[in-house]
């Protein structure tokens, strides 16, 4: 059984359900689930509150909206789906003819039995959304119009979770947590990300990894703002979302485009021959556009799958439990566990005895090596360590020049080490 994907699976499972918005009791019942699994820390930003160019919205709740015909029978129901109602809808409670209803109604007319997913997050409205068919099977007449929700001074919620390092350096791992009933947009990146903690929590990490678990883009730029006398500290970054689609895996590069993240996703990638893409960057997408921005310009890229908008389920109802797959989730969870091991040992040390090659037999370290099926390809790793040991290149730079796995290059280097022939 693939059991991490398997518990991946079953949170996606679990939060699936519920209403999340950009603020609400929706992200707070999420971060309680995701609780279960890590210790989180979590937020509550005031309405009103200023964060960089913006201002922390009124907080949005619904508990209950339907159109019903004249036989009481509910046409659209947000009881059978959180994606029905337009988000931050205003409450409504009316009858009135479908003429003028359809003005507030949203449908896919090219997959005709799919439900859209929208949002009104700044401008005062109201709507529903439905499918295609349905909206072609109801008859002009009056429709019974009601939407129960609140928009109201509260709060923007948003959760970390820290593991501490043997540094404080960072590495930040972010992921949205305002979009409701899709599993891939973004509940399978809140699963990974939190079976990605669990496992790092399981080791002695050589970075600090903060886990961020916000809205989308309001979120992003409130914990920006929140947090800027930290950003210095942050060192690596990764934005997960879409993951646990079919597609194959994409990177997307930070907007420096030559950040150490975006160093180590690229080998390992091309390393663990997975069929991928590797993308530039673009001011349009997830979070990684705000933790981008000039003023930041930190060393943070995304990793999805099919990446935003690149699939036709995208935003709409056919992002459901049958569009994503355990395996899918688990692959995403191992290249993220392959690539900040990489993050993790990449160093770059000082070769303390630098003039001719040192003797390594009278050290013990090519016995060391005896029996190994890869003992030629250890003793090149050493020669290249040592070789390249002048404190200017890191071990990938070692991997990459000399073709061999990062991973023989850092036990080389930490046998280099330990008998007192490198420092870091």
């Amino acid at each position: 059984m693939n059991r991490p994907g398997e518990e991946m699976y079953t949170l996606v499972e679990r939060l699936y359900p519920l209403c999340r918005s950009i603020t609400g009791d929706g992200v707070r019942a999420t971060l309680d689930i995701v609780g279960e699994y890590i210790p989180l820390q979590v937020h509550e930003v005031p309405t009103g509150t200023q964060v960089l160019d913006w201002t922390v919205p009124q907080e949005w709740n619904i508990r209950d909206a339907y159109i019903a015909d004249s036989t009481g029978h509910r046409v659209v129901d947000f009881a059978a789906s959180s994606l029905h109602v337009l988000g931050y809808s205003v409450p409504v409670s009316r009858t009135m003819p479908l003429s003028e209803l359809r003005g507030h109604l949203h449908t896919l007319p090219e997959h005709p039995n799919w439900v859209p997913y929208r949002t009104s997050y700044y401008k005062r409205e109201w709507g529903f959304c439905l499918a295609q068919e349905t909206l072609d099977a109801m008859p002009d007449g009056e429709y019974e119009v009601r939407i129960d929700s609140t928009i109201a001074d509260g709060h923007l919620t948003y959760a970390e979770h820290v593991i501490p390092g043997q540094v404080p350096d960072e590495v930040i791992v972010s992921c949205h947590v305002c979009h409701p009933s899709l599993a891939n947009d973004n509940l399978a990146g809140i699963a990974v990300a939190t079976h990605l903690a669990r496992a790092l929590a399981e080791q002695t990490p050589y970075y600090t990894y903060r886990f961020i678990y916000a809205p989308g883009t309001i979120g992003a730029i409130t914990w920006l703002a929140r947090n800027a006398e930290r950003v210095e500290q942050i060192k690596h970054g990764l934005v997960l979302a879409c993951a646990g689609d079919p597609g194959q895996l994409t990177y997307k590069q930070s907007r420096r485009g030559d950040a150490e993240i975006d160093r180590v996703m690229r080998h390992v990638l091309a390393a663990s021959e997975r069929p991928h893409h590797v993308a530039e960057f673009t001011p349009y997408g997830y979070d990684e556009r705000q933790f981008c921005s000039p003023g930041f310009n930190l060393g943070v890229g995304s990793l999805t799958r099919t990446p935003y908008a690149g699939y036709p389920e995208y935003h709409t109802s056919a992002d459901d439990l049958d569009f994503v797959s355990p395996e899918a989730m688990a692959d995403t969870l191992s290249v993220c566990r392959e690539a900040f091991a990489v993050l993790d040992r990449n160093r770059r040390y000082v070769n303390l005895s630098p003039y001719g090659e040192p003797q390594l037999g009278r050290r013990g370290l090519y016995d060391a090596l005896g029996g190994r099926s890869d003992t030629k390809q250890a003793q090149m790793a050493m020669l290249w360590v040592l070789n390249l040991s002048d404190g200017e290149h890191s071990l990938l730079d070692v991997a990459e020049r000399s073709g061999l796995p990062f991973d023989t290059v850092a036990d080389a280097a930490g046998a280099l080490g330990a008998a007192g022939l490198i420092k870091a």
